[in-house]
């Protein structure tokens, strides 16, 4: 998405009773044009410093812009014009942090969504297949019964299985490929 730059700002309109060419510095603190050229000037890092702590554009160019608008108001207390960019900056990571609290507080607050649970008719199915694979499981030869039960429900590999049962690994290959056959009859599933 791209980033648009701060429009120009208009010249300030002159103040009665200021003389024609006077220095538009404060009492204390820093002009409004020194500020405005700053902040047009250093927009892109202001929003890069933004993007670097939130997570989508709008949000960075509306921290970056409030940033503007609150250095502007407490202007009078930027005393050195060359800290303007620094109270920028701060201005930005605060008001980045502030908008992370606020979206963690309002994530915190959110209600909890109830978990995705079956339904009581798929937990009777469930309960159903489990049950006629365990009758299927018990048709078969005891061999064949333990390496798939090693092999599936304990997850073991083809050699951890023929180490266990003392067999060669071609015997719990031959035994598996069978018994798993011999339940795809048992089950009904097609070959």
């Amino acid at each position: 998405m791209p980033v648009i730059a701060p429009m120009p700002a208009a010249r300030p309109a002159r103040i009665p009773g200021q003389r024609e060419g006077a220095d538009e510095t404060l009492a204390a603190g820093t002009t409004v044009d020194h500020l405005t050229e700053t902040y047009r000037a250093h927009y892109r890092s202001l929003l890069g410093l933004a993007a670097l702590l939130l997570d989508d554009t709008a949000s960075c160019e509306d921290v970056v812009q409030e940033a503007f608008i609150r250095v502007h108001s407490a202007r009078k207390r930027v005393r050195d014009p060359e800290k303007t960019l620094a109270y920028l900056r701060q201005t930005v990571v605060n008001l980045s942090r502030s908008a992370l609290r606020r979206r963690i507080l309002g994530l915190k607050l959110l209600s909890k969504p109830m978990p995705d649970m079956a339904s009581a008719e798929e937990g009777a199915y469930d309960q159903l297949e489990r049950d006629a694979l365990i009758k299927a499981m018990k048709g078969l030869q005891r061999r064949q019964r333990e390496v798939l039960s090693l092999r599936y429900f304990a997850d073991m590999t083809e050699a951890q299985v023929a180490a266990t049962l003392g067999i060669s690994l071609g015997s719990v290959k031959a035994y598996g490929s069978r018994g798993i056959a011999a339940l795809r009859v048992a089950m009904g599933a097609p070959a």
